[in-house]
């Protein structure tokens, strides 16, 4: 008989391939998705700080309360969490975290103390 197809041992040779492939690409993924939210905080903290300044100019002492509000012209990206503390009129810090990452960045301007990780001021830092 003159029959045309694939083998059971070459299609088993095949799945084995693809199984082996996905094997070593799903980590690199979930590495890849942590570094981008990673990058989303370090941005929010930076837009927080673009804000803050203009919001100081404006009122001559830096906001301190909830994020997001309507007095503060800033949003953060979806499922940011930014927290401000040691607010003043002198400086003020933040950090921001997301829930698909146990990493934490951190800001701070002035005066205000730094918050781990963060130990240089005016500078994002990610744990």
């Amino acid at each position: 008989m003159n029959r045309r197809g694939f083998t059971l041992i070459e299609l088993l040779i095949v799945v084995v391939i693809i199984g082996i492939l996905a094997a070593i690409a799903i980590p690199k993924f979930g590495a890849t998705k942590e570094r981008a939210y990673i990058g989303t905080m370090k941005s929010d903290l930076r837009n927080l700080a673009t804000a803050e300044e203009a919001y100081f100019y404006d009122n001559n002492t830096y906001y301190g309360g909830a994020v997001p509000a309507a007095a503060l012209a800033y949003n953060p990206s979806r499922d940011v969490a930014i927290v401000l503390s040691d607010v003043s009129n002198v400086g003020w810090a933040a950090t921001a975290t997301h829930p698909g990452t146990l990493v934490t960045c951190a800001l701070f301007y002035g005066t205000a103390a730094a918050p781990p990780p963060a130990v240089l001021e005016g500078e994002v830092a990610c744990n």
